[in-house]
């Protein structure tokens, strides 16, 4: 059985702009719990490389047993949707093209005209961060009541992937993402039925 009070309180003090060397954190984390646990580390970390985002890890992420893996990759595919139709607007294309639906009903997004201001924003570090300090604010909501358990471990892991994206950019890496950005959504589901 896993000692989450002793694993969660080992954790270093996490703010988005704090340096930790997110790669060691996650080994000494995973050192400290079970099988099944690692397993469902290593899904949420699945998550955060592209190429695994596919429409079957979404299906299996929202029928996931943790509440967190379910909320957080609810959201990031509610993000990842209104990406795309931002980009389909501004470009003039079909508003669902390169969305994933799955399932017959639409899904209530809350933060998307939020989202849609954001990304609206001129100067691209800014609506990065922007970008990043809503996951932040998701990630609280999803772990609120979570203190000393697997999705409090989860929410921290996702913090820390948060962290380490910026601590790896600089400025001229930040305005990269201008070009990039109009093809992270079709980068990111490439080769994938958009039918579901």
């Amino acid at each position: 059985m896993n000692n989450y009070v002793y694993i969660v309180r080992c954790l270093p003090v996490l703010t988005p702009d704090a340096p930790v060397d997110a790669d060691k954190v996650i080994e000494e984390i995973l050192g400290q719990c079970s099988d099944r646990d690692r397993e469902t580390i290593a899904f949420l970390l699945d998550g955060f490389d592209g190429e695994k985002l596919t429409v079957d890890f979404y299906r299996e992420a929202l029928s996931h047993e943790s509440p967190f893996i379910r909320g957080w990759f609810g959201y990031d595919l509610d993000v990842r949707n209104t990406k795309a139709r931002y980009l389909n607007r501004a470009f003039g294309r079909p508003e669902e093209m390169d969305t994933v639906s799955l399932s017959e009903e639409e899904r209530d997004f809350d933060d998307a005209p939020l989202l849609m201001e954001v990304l609206s924003g001129d100067d691209i570090l800014k609506r990065e961060r922007a970008l990043d300090d809503l996951a932040w604010k998701k990630i609280d909501e999803l772990t609120v009541f979570d203190y000393f358990d697997l999705d409090a471990i989860l929410g921290f892991i996702a913090k820390l992937k948060i962290t380490d994206r910026w601590l790896k950019l600089d400025e001229q890496t930040g305005r990269e993402l201008f070009r990039r950005f109009s093809e992270e959504v079709r980068a990111t589901f490439k080769g994938v039925d958009f039918e579901g």
